[in-house]
């Protein structure tokens, strides 16, 4: 099993390292927020592990930027601030689950096994839902064998359908999660790109996927009847 720790403290780090290493975890070590993403470009961790007060941008700016860029990983975010509207930031961006330092070794041990069990019924590599097909490892999509050509962001709303295929999603659950964007956000966004999506993934086929949920929002499914 591998893990990203992004953490600043050498001294948290060596300690965290020590921990894992025992528990037959290997992990690689960024001390600084950039320098964790650009790990997460070259490798795919099972877990990141990663502290909010970093030296160039905070940890939220990472969880923002994975999740924006349709990155999956569980994230544990560490803190020494408890303040509950923090906590609730981390989860609204994406984290996993928040533990507030000093924390015992064990607890954290215990944290990542719920969380890695919690993902291992959801997660997967690769997801298809009729002549769609979505890779997670290499951020590619497809349509009958055919590449589909989507930026970051389009990559991650057709992340967040597929991962939820079926389900009816709010215009308001997509802004928060690709956008971060709340109540007072402007949802029109979500529209718009839900558009260029489709441009995409459904004009140039004779089945449609994407759905509009009137009054709701928008779902991803294969209607047999169509």
């Amino acid at each position: 099993m591998y893990m990203l720790i992004i953490e600043d403290e050498e001294k948290a780090v060596e300690q965290l390292k020590k921990g894992l290493a025992q528990a037959n975890v290997f992990t690689d070590v960024a001390y600084e927020g950039l320098q964790g993403l650009a790990l997460t470009e070259k490798k795919d961790y099972d877990l990141i592990i990663l502290d909010v007060m970093l030296p160039d941008i905070s940890g939220f700016d990472v969880v923002k930027k994975l999740r924006g860029d349709g990155i999956t990983t569980p994230i544990l975010m560490l803190t020494a601030c408890d303040a509950v509207s923090d906590r609730v930031k981390g989860l609204q961006l994406g984290a996993d689950d928040y533990l507030i330092k000093p924390f015992a070794f064990s607890e954290l041990l215990a944290r990542i096994q719920v969380i890695l069990r919690r993902g291992q019924d959801t997660k997967c590599d690769l997801l298809r839902v009729a002549d769609l097909e979505v890779n997670f490892l290499s951020h590619s999509a497809s349509r009958d064998g055919t590449r589909l050509d989507l930026t970051k962001k389009e990559f991650a709303l057709l992340s967040l359908l597929i991962r939820r295929s079926g389900e009816a999603l709010t215009r308001i659950r997509i802004a928060e999660r690709i956008w971060n964007l709340g109540l007072d956000g402007n949802l029109k966004i979500v529209d718009v790109k839900m558009g260029n999506l489709r441009a995409k993934v459904d004009d140039p086929f004779d089945k449609k996927l994407i759905h509009t949920v009137r009054g709701v929002g928008y779902v991803l499914e294969d209607r047999k009847n169509q």
